[in-house]
């Protein structure tokens, strides 16, 4: 590789001077120097001066399978010497994204059997915004147009992906969203729940915030509501189990559709092949990407319900949207031998029934007890750990967030890629770990927690 020629200054300055960063303070990025990252191994990535992470992100919520996965590459290539790309407009199809799709329905929830494909989170998220309201327009309703959301919700990055999700701080870098999207209040126990509140009553009153907001614009002028199953970018929050049920029955009740986002959940994340199965959701659309390919190829799924695609095709006339990659035949090549090797390894199954439960256990015995703690929680394999001054008043240290970053920069430190979200520290780690992974990682963790502790005395 030509990096190679390339000492690790060189590199930095030469990423400094050309390359501008997703979520990144770029004056603090340069003063510093990013960390270079050259290769990857299993559950291990490697940067420029040899150093071993643990990598409890996979990569960015999506290396399912690990890295170095050489069938992976060979599906690649493979494909790219027989047709690397060819588009799907003009009526045109190529046999990847023909089979990848029925794979998907097989997979999917009992009602979903059409996918769109594009290259990202995000696009799918805009996709399926796109999709909902063209639905209503087809159904002779097109003021059924508003969707609500939830704040703190991540659905990607784009214009129509920042709008729909409940970040303040990319609402205001937006300077103008998407009209016609409202927020309501998250499924966040640890935080909203008022003294004395059961799990349950607080999954009914965070799930009567979306029948508010119904009422309050009229159920003839709402067409759906979105949320991610467990809201993952906004600190992994796992709602009460009377949450979906109700938000579901909600939906059903006004007649209002029910987006699914789960870039993050999809493919083995939390258990089930998807969050909807996890928690019994039967979704009008999923969106998905990341681990469709484990990140190996970008791409994305949109899940589409039987009733939007009965509609769609029945109603006919052109839906005017599309990429160029849309189907790209490498990308669906690498997602079929992806999803055929957490098939083949029994990566779902793993998680539900051995390393889940493991996980899940090994937070609450080895973590949650430590000062800096004041709550862990998990799901599949995905957790979060939040960061406090005080457990019993569950004060946070000041300024918000900072406690996070020293926890993190200390498992960075000592052999394990965490990352920060606000005060909390979130785990989703590559679904091919072991409960020896597992045992590695919190006694990272927790040395990092203590040396965190140490500094943060001294403030």
């Amino acid at each position: 590789m030509t990096y190679q020629n390339y000492s690790l200054k060189q590199l930095q300055q030469i990423d400094a001077a050309h390359h501008l960063h997703p979520f990144t303070d770029h004056k603090e990025l340069r003063e510093a120097g990013a960390r270079v990252i050259t290769h990857a191994k299993g559950p291990f990535i490697y940067d420029s001066e040899g150093t071993e992470l643990l990598d409890g992100m996979a990569g960015l919520w999506c290396v399912n399978i690990g890295y170095g996965r050489d069938e992976l590459a060979e599906a690649a290539y493979a494909q790219m010497k027989e047709l690397p790309y060819y588009n799907s407009f003009f009526k045109c199809s190529t046999p990847t994204p023909v089979l990848l799709s029925k794979k998907l329905a097989e997979i999917a929830p009992r009602n979903v059997n059409q996918v769109f494909y594009g290259s990202s989170g995000s696009e799918a998220n805009d996709t399926a915004l796109r999709l909902v309201r063209h639905y209503w327009v087809l159904e002779g309703k097109p003021e059924k147009n508003r969707v609500i959301s939830r704040k703190m919700a991540y659905h990607g990055s784009t214009i129509a992906g920042t709008s729909l999700g409940g970040m303040d701080a990319m609402h205001k870098q937006l300077n103008g969203a998407v009209p016609n999207i409202v927020h309501v209040m998250m499924p966040y126990a640890y935080e909203l729940a008022l003294p004395g509140e059961s799990d349950h009553d607080f999954g009914l009153r965070a799930a009567k915030s979306v029948e508010d907001a119904i009422i309050e614009a009229g159920a003839d002028k709402v067409a759906a509501f979105i949320g991610e199953p467990v809201m993952g970018a906004g600190g992994v929050k796992i709602p009460p189990a009377s949450y979906w049920p109700e938000v579901q029955r909600i939906c059903r009740k006004y007649d209002v559709l029910l987006m699914l986002d789960e870039v993050i959940t999809g493919y083995g994340r939390t258990g089930e092949w998807f969050a909807a199965q996890t928690f019994g959701i039967e979704p009008d659309t999923i969106t998905t990407a990341k681990a469709l390919t484990s990140g190996y190829q970008p791409l994305s799924a949109l899940l589409v319900g039987d009733r939007i695609a009965s509609t769609l095709v029945e109603k006919g006339g052109e839906f005017n949207h599309g990429y160029t990659y849309s189907g790209h035949p490498v990308a669906c090549a690498v997602a079929l031998k992806n999803l055929e090797i957490i098939e083949q390894e029994g990566l779902v199954d793993r998680v539900r029934n051995n390393t889940g439960p493991y996980f899940a256990k090994a937070l609450q015995e080895r973590i949650a007890g430590h000062d800096l703690v004041g709550e862990v929680r998990s799901i599949g394999l995905m957790g979060a750990i939040e960061i406090v001054k005080d457990k019993a008043t569950k004060e946070r240290f000041l300024p918000s967030g900072s406690a996070a970053v020293t926890v993190r920069d200390h498992a960075i430190a000592n052999g394990m890629m965490l990352r920060a979200t606000g005060d909390t520290m979130i785990l989703s780690p590559p679904l091919i770990w072991t409960r020896d992974t597992i045992d590695m990682a919190c006694e990272r963790i927790g040395k990092a927690l203590d040396l965190a502790q140490a500094d943060l005395r001294k403030r």
